[in-house]
């Protein structure tokens, strides 16, 4: 225990050359456009790709993404077409959907824009990629985990059956044997164990707050919430596991 606290408390004080975003783009299968803000230290570093819950944009990770930076990846936090806003950042990638009429685009069809960001990052970089999903994302992020070669771990905050009828994401995962890490509010707890318990991960977590009710998706992990601390301290653990 003692040496885990120690690599988590280097992993927190590393001193990266820590460099701010840039708002790129690059295209989906289908040719859309989409628009992403990458946080890149060196391109050589492996990427943790960065996935919004619904009604959202990649604005709900400016605050996260300079903290994993710091951990020593390259973010790149995407705008997936199913979308809308935050932290005023709009969604561009979902308001181009809309204005080439590709709408109203479902969950399901955002993958095409997830796997587009995972060939982008492992291109750049020649390192698998850890995808970081919330809400649906994170449903669709496990998914991929699972199907793509490319993806190294998974980071999942609040998945759940959101891509039904079409996928029901308990059965989609199973066979996942990458390292897995599932987080959650404590009343979202019960309804993740089909999801949990499908996957065959060695190495999977499934957390919840102790101290506090914790929130919906990937917003868990904004300090204005008091209960941010704990996330990020299960979190940082899981990081350790699977560092190179």
């Amino acid at each position: 225990m003692k040496k885990l606290i120690f690599v988590i408390v280097g992993l927190i004080c590393f001193n990266f050359n820590i460099k701010s975003q840039d708002i790129i783009t690059f295209k989906s299968s289908d040719s859309l456009l989409i628009t992403a803000d990458l946080y890149e230290n060196d391109s050589k570093l492996p990427f943790v790709l960065m996935f919004h819950q619904a009604s959202s944009s990649r604005g709900e990770y400016l605050e996260i993404a300079k903290r994993v930076q710091k951990l020593g990846y390259n973010c790149l936090a995407v705008d997936l077409r199913s979308g809308l806003e935050s932290n005023f950042i709009t969604n561009e990638t979902a308001k181009l959907a809309t204005a080439k009429g590709l709408v109203p685009p479902t969950y399901i069809d955002s993958k095409k824009d997830m796997e587009a960001a995972i060939d982008f990052a492992f291109k750049r970089s020649g390192k698998k990629v850890i995808l970081m999903g919330s809400s649906y994302s994170a449903s669709l992020s496990l998914i991929l985990a699972k199907e793509n070669e490319k993806v190294k771990a998974v980071i999942a905050f609040s998945p759940g059956e959101f891509l039904k009828p079409q996928i029901t994401v308990s059965n989609a995962v199973k066979g996942l044997s990458k390292p897995t890490y599932i987080a959650c509010s404590q009343r979202e707890y019960p309804y993740l164990q089909d999801i949990f318990n499908a996957i065959s991960s060695k190495n999977k977590v499934l957390y919840k707050p102790q101290n506090g009710k914790g929130e919906h998706g990937a917003k868990s992990l904004w300090t204005q919430f008091d209960v941010s601390k704990e996330y990020w301290m299960s979190l940082l653990v899981f990081f350790t596991q699977i560092k190179e």
